[in-house]
């Protein structure tokens, strides 16, 4: 979900981009204007998430498999392996692509419901340790970093379905990165905050869409680059700012989830959420129908009510609700009446 002002700006900018008179899908990527529209994005980038000067701020097409990819190729050293801690679907997925153009090891793994308190050992040849900080399918969510056993361990996180959510420490991390279209803007452009020092020559050639090099040489504009998205990301960055950064974001985040996550265990006779409350994702509320043959009837009649999308993952079922930083409170107190009602109607 989007704020209506950006989807209004947007729309706009279809016909007349600025007043210049052309739209912005006609908008030029080598010109001063899409020059303007980067810079703007870096710096509210920078600014809203305190990101110290020795981060570079990147921006790559191709979304968050891309990532699962890049990471890899740019991080790892010829004797070196990746490290990961797998808590839910994304987390699984970024092991498999590293496994399957490299190396990887497997630090962790969980039930999907589980995150690791204890400490994880970091084998000395582990070049990172990389981690999802938001499982959007299976509705879990850090609430810190991996406790792991190497202070000097370099972190990578996905950020893709928390980004913009909460204020972050990002020297805490050598990467993090985020697709944008959760909560920060339009599918096909992710954003990346990277350590300097680590982008670096490889010792072995890799793809140039791929090098992250690339994109820090040529200012993130290694071809030609969805501007869209770009300007859609700046309209998210000014929002945010406007709605009184992440501090806001971050409380909004946790009156939305409290909200719902307080009707499900209200009445744990029709609905179920197994998560541990200290688990529990608030941008994604994951549960299900006790009786679970009305999962379909609970899906029909919210949507009759302008509730879409919130059929579970089709690996998982149930219900997930996204709670993402524009959904406003009173569509989560909507949805809290609508439970209530079909609760009323349809217990044994």
């Amino acid at each position: 979900m989007m704020p209506l002002s950006v989807l209004e700006a947007v729309r706009d900018a279809m016909i007349d981009f600025d007043g210049k008179g052309y739209s912005i899908l006609e908008l030029n990527h080598r010109s001063a204007h899409f020059d303007e529209i980067r810079r703007e994005l870096k710096e509210r980038i920078r600014s809203l998430m305190s990101v110290p000067e020795e981060y570079e701020i990147l921006f790559c097409p191709g979304g968050g498999r891309q990532q699962f990819s890049m990471i890899p190729l740019n991080l790892l050293t010829e004797s070196g392996r990746g490290g990961y801690v797998v808590t839910g679907k994304w987390s699984q997925l970024a092991y498999e692509e590293c496994a399957r153009i490299t190396k990887a090891a497997l630090l962790w793994k969980g039930d999907g419901s589980t995150l690791p308190t204890a400490t994880i050992e970091v084998p000395v040849d582990v070049d990172y340790v990389y981690y999802c900080d938001n499982e959007t399918v299976d509705g879990t969510e850090f609430r810190d970093l991996p406790p792991l056993d190497r202070s000097d361990a370099l972190v990578v996180a996905d950020m893709s379905s928390n980004f913009m959510s909460r204020p972050v420490d990002v020297s805490r991390y050598g990467v993090l990165w985020a697709g944008v279209q959760k909560n920060f803007g339009a599918s096909g452009l992710s954003v990346l905050i990277v350590r300097k020092n680590l982008i670096r020559n490889k010792a072995k050639p890799v793809p140039l869409m791929l090098d992250w090099m690339k994109y820090a040489q040529t200012d993130s504009v290694p071809n030609s680059v969805p501007v869209l998205q770009f300007y859609v990301a700046l309209l998210m960055a000014r929002w945010v700012e406007s709605m009184g950064g992440l501090e806001a974001m971050d409380r909004a985040a946790k009156a939305k989830s409290a909200l719902l996550y307080g009707a499900i265990d209200a009445n744990p006779g029709m609905y179920v959420n197994e998560i541990p409350s200290s688990n529990r994702s608030r941008m994604n509320v994951v549960f299900r129908l006790r009786d679970e043959s009305l999962t379909e009837k609970f899906v029909r009649e919210a949507e009759d009510e302008g509730m879409i999308n919130l059929a579970g993952h089709r690996s998982k079922g149930g219900i997930r609700v996204s709670l993402y930083n524009a959904m406003p409170i009173d569509a989560v107190e909507k949805l809290v009446q609508f439970m209530k009602s079909f609760s009323n109607r349809y217990a044994v």
